[in-house]
């Protein structure tokens, strides 16, 4: 559904449209008063009218368009063959409203939107995890305009992935085409649909203009291999796919680096490749997770980098880790100024520099697995080895 856009006549077009308007009116009041009185009979007046279209311009003629150009006609395939996949997604959440002394209502509000994509032909749909963070309840909207309430079926906010799914009563959803982002190259061309400022079904173009970036997750923990690209993202476009000139998957759409908030042709999409690992797992019904060391390190990289410190600090470590029988120091203030304890500096042999090293290395473990860790207190360094713990181990 399009919004309403109001389109103004400029001032000298209105102008013009009444002058022609008051002339036409004089020119026809006239006639019918002549007709009215009887000074010219019916022939008399036809033949003034026919003389008066004899006269008038004929139509210009249509310039015959010719075929489409292959760009064309491939960009509209790939248009009308991908974007039976893609959603628009409304979210609503409640306010409390006070009515009276004593009394309050819960009133379901517009909570934001975003777009995803069919993942499968169950009616899994994929978006990010930030356009359903707050919502009370998630509508789907297809691109035939029918509308579906969703169920959330899991969410990953170390990615910013989220999973939802709405029954079709009958009906078999169109997945979409996957791709992989492990072989992609800067400068293919990229093609983006999505919901920007509600205006859904929207395709705008570009090309992959960066491999590799990094971006934060709400959670804090980066997200690696991300595709930047200057195809237009905007408000809405959160969540939809980011397709190769072939109408495969290759990203989700997820954040822009802009001054004003709409697109400023820096756009980043969470890679397939990323977005596979987890939604495989969801829709078998496992929980994502990735593996804990079983304590709390600092996340101002920005602070210990400024300290000239190398590495990720400890911040805590609660009573009931593993870890607490290893004798680590966190970090503590001590006087004017900070002892930075223990500091991890590599896992199984993989320099760490920062927190960002630290969960990327996590990511190619399991819970359960057993790793080294090596530590540097002062100008001493030290490996302990220790074993990873599924999140839900320290709850």
């Amino acid at each position: 559904m399009l919004p309403t856009t109001r389109i103004r006549p400029t001032a000298s077009f209105a102008a013009r449209s009444g002058r022609l308007s008051v002339l036409h009116g004089f020119a026809f009041a006239a006639l019918g008063a002549l007709v009215g009185i009887g000074v010219l009979g019916l022939p008399a007046v036809r033949s003034i009218l026919a003389t008066h279209a004899a006269n008038a311009p004929a139509p210009r003629a249509v310039e015959p368009r010719g075929e489409l150009d292959p760009e064309e006609k491939h960009t509209i395939d790939l248009f009308e063959r991908a974007n039976r996949s893609v959603v628009h997604i409304n979210t609503t959440t409640l306010r409390y409203v006070r009515r009276g002394v004593f009394a309050t209502e819960a009133v379901e509000v517009p909570e934001g939107t975003g777009s995803g994509f069919f993942w499968d032909d169950a009616g899994h749909v994929v978006t990010n995890f930030h356009v359903v963070r707050n919502a009370e309840r998630a509508e789907i909207v297809l691109a035939d305009q029918s509308t579906y309430e969703a169920t959330l079926v899991d969410v990953d906010p170390d990615h910013d992935i989220a999973v939802l799914k709405i029954e079709l009563d009958g009906r078999v959803p169109e997945p979409i085409a996957l791709g992989a982002s492990r072989d992609l190259r800067v400068g293919q061309k990229v093609f983006a649909i999505g919901n920007p400022f509600g205006f859904d079904q929207t395709l705008t173009t570009g090309i992959i203009s960066g491999l590799g970036r990094e971006i934060r997750s709400l959670t804090g923990r980066p997200i690696r291999n991300v595709i930047q690209t200057d195809a237009a993202i905007n408000p809405g476009n959160s969540g939809g796919p980011l397709l190769d000139s072939a109408g495969r998957l290759i990203g989700m759409n997820t954040a822009i680096v802009s001054p004003s908030g709409s697109s400023a042709g820096i756009g980043f999409a969470v890679p397939v490749d990323t977005i596979q690992r987890t939604v495989s797992e969801v829709v078998r019904g496992r929980r994502p997770t990735r593996p804990v060391l079983g304590l709390q390190v600092l996340l101002n990289d920005a602070l210990v980098a400024n300290a000239g410190v190398r590495g990720v600090v400890i911040g805590d470590v609660p009573a009931d880790s593993p870890l607490a029988k290893l004798d680590l120091r966190p970090a503590r203030r001590v006087g004017h100024g900070i002892d930075w304890g223990d500091v991890i500096v590599a896992l199984d042999g993989k320099k760490i520099e920062d927190t960002g090293d630290l969960f990327a290395i996590l990511e190619e473990y399991a819970a359960g697995d057993r790793v080294k860790l090596r530590l540097r207190r002062e100008q001493q360094e030290r490996e302990v080895e220790v074993r990873l713990l599924a999140p839900e181990a320290l709850r």
